[in-house]
């Protein structure tokens, strides 16, 4: 899976989340960018993104990231 199929899906699951089918995700994109952001959004996007790539994440990888594009190039640590 190439950088941007994971970023394709990472933006379905964007949209999904927060029932906007506009949004536009970037690498630079964090919480403070999408309004509805919040910590329950936080943990519901990482269990959907462990889901839809098959994979877990542990704590101290996830309170690392930064930004989206950290979290796509976590996912493809991992595949």
């Amino acid at each position: 899976m190439t950088r941007e199929e994971i970023f394709e899906k990472i933006t379905e699951i964007f949209r999904e989340e927060f029932d906007d089918d506009t949004l536009v995700i970037v690498d630079e994109t964090y919480s403070e960018d999408i309004e509805d952001w919040d910590s329950l959004a936080h943990v519901e996007l990482v269990m959907t993104m462990e889901k839809a790539f098959n994979m877990k994440f542990n704590i101290k990888e996830v309170g690392q990231l930064k930004n989206v594009g950290e979290m796509v190039d976590l996912i493809m640590s991992k595949l």
